[in-house]
């Protein structure tokens, strides 16, 4: 990258934030006017219901689509048609990032959650041409693969590291920055895709943060008590990946903003 590029960048943050009142997306009201303006004519608003499948692995990825709320899971399959999730996406990113790394394949399932909303649906050669157009939206684009590839990184070290009910913890912290308010749609098999254990310990664990006033749990629902307490408890399974969003990105990401 040039110098002049590396000029437009201020405190680890993308410069020339102008808000583009078109969108709810952090990282594209995070652009400068111009690199907005290079996507803004292809992106249209679509609805999605919650379950809708946008992304089957190994399929042609032919449009990307930026969140502008809830949040699709990114699950891996494993013989026998099991899923487990790898990653979330909400309002702060976009599906389709392989298609920026060269490959035009989806490698995992995008399924949608949590809530119904909207998207901002781009064709993929039309983000191609303009993140070829544009320096400074290529940066901010692979900033936002990096962040994603730190989350899917912890999650990993998580599933061997730590405890169901710390791992548990911290799966509520993602869903929570990712939605309106402080009740959550996730169920069971929610959990169960997330840290691929049994019912039963899934049960356990949400009692045991029941009981530490973290969270309340009723039939299909997640409601945040004490937010500060559910970070406590996830420890060191979460915060890299959204400090590194903050600032790298959009300081308004997350409900620990700062």
């Amino acid at each position: 990258m040039n110098q002049q590029a590396f000029a437009m960048i201020g405190d680890g943050a993308l410069a020339q934030r102008r808000r583009a009142p078109e969108t709810k997306n952090l990282l594209l009201e995070s652009l400068s006017a111009d690199d907005f303006a290079l996507l803004a004519p292809s992106l249209e608003r679509v609805p999605f219901r919650i379950g809708e499948v946008l992304a089957r692995a190994g399929t042609p990825i032919s449009n990307v689509f930026f969140f502008e709320g809830a949040i699709a899971g990114v699950l891996d399959s494993l013989e026998g048609d099991r899923r487990f999730a790898v990653g979330l996406i909400g309002r702060e990113g976009f599906a389709g990032k392989a298609l920026l790394l060269g490959d035009d394949r989806w490698p995992y399932d995008i399924v949608m959650r949590a809530e119904p909303g909207d998207l901002l649906r781009c064709p993929a050669d039309a983000l191609l041409a303009a993140f070829e157009r544009s320096e400074t939206l290529r940066l901010a684009l692979l900033r936002y693969v990096h962040v994603f590839m730190l989350q899917m990184g912890r999650t990993i070290v998580s599933s061997l590291a730590h405890s169901i009910e710390r791992r548990m913890a911290r799966w509520i912290l993602l869903y929570h920055d990712r939605v309106r308010g402080d009740d959550i749609c996730m169920t069971h098999e929610e959990f169960r895709l997330m840290m691929g254990v049994r019912r039963a310990s899934i049960t356990d664990a949400l009692h045991r943060l029941e009981e530490a006033q973290a969270v309340w749990a009723r039939r299909g629902r997640i409601t945040v008590r004490d937010r500060a307490k559910l970070i406590a408890l996830a420890g060191d399974t979460y915060g890299p990946a959204e400090r590194d969003y903050r600032r790298l990105i959009s300081p308004h990401f997350a409900h620990d903003e700062g």
